[in-house]
């Protein structure tokens, strides 16, 4: 896979090394070209000097080839510009866009611009997103045989009701964490694009959930 990143912080830079040691290639763009010290002699990815949401400039970092785009730089506005160009003009399938703000993270979901806001951001977060490696065990009851998970979900479920979840994959959704904060769902909570799942299952059959949830609604229909 290749990946295209825009700010070359300590997120930026520790996200860019990680990807590349997992065997995928890798582009870093940074207006300041002084930043891309912090990825050390050893990086074989491509350093861009420039502005993230510029059309050359991500040319140049290979954004038609990509198959994801994060953007981690220290400006929320430039973040999301970056993002909706990535998303909208070169039809990147994977955006992830860094946010300090939870007000405006929200404003930009309900527009429908791909962003999640924490207010605990780490480099690993946003690689979770970008490059999901299925569920994420979060706990397990002392028997053994309840597990909570956080589990990736298709696209495609984006809209429907999360019992439509439940039902299909047999796991109760506990919770979901939408735009940086815990949710409790109710009876009629939809799925929202950005939400992240957490569900509660028995252990022989979280291995079905994750498969489940994996896929497309029609696929398991």
């Amino acid at each position: 896979m290749h990946f295209v990143i825009m700010g070359c912080g300590r997120v930026g830079s520790t996200l860019a090394l990680t990807v590349e040691q997992r065997g995928h290639s890798v582009a870093v763009v940074d207006q300041d070209a002084d930043a891309f010290r912090r990825l050390g002699h050893a990086f074989e990815g491509r350093r861009v000097t420039g502005v993230g949401f510029d059309h050359d400039t991500l040319v140049e970092a290979g954004i038609h080839e990509a198959d994801a785009f994060a953007a981690v730089s220290s400006g929320d506005n430039s973040n999301i510009l970056a993002a909706r160009v990535a998303r909208e003009k070169f039809d990147v399938p994977t955006v992830v866009a860094r946010i300090y703000d939870p007000g405006r993270a929200e404003v930009y979901q309900r527009l429908g611009i791909p962003t999640i806001a924490t207010v605990r951001w780490t480099a690993d977060q946003v690689l979770r997103r970008l490059v999901p490696e299925g569920a994420l065990s979060e706990h397990r009851d002392a028997s053994g045989r309840v597990v909570m998970l956080e589990v990736p979900v298709h696209e495609d479920w984006v809209g429907r009701p999360l019992r439509e979840l439940e039902a299909a994959s047999g796991a109760r959704v506990a919770y979901i964490t939408r735009l940086g904060a815990g949710l409790v769902p109710r009876s009629g909570t939809v799925h929202q694009e950005g939400d992240l799942v957490h569900v509660v299952v028995a252990d022989e059959l979280s291995a079905k959930a994750v498969k489940v949830l994996g896929r497309s609604p029609e696929e398991v229909a």
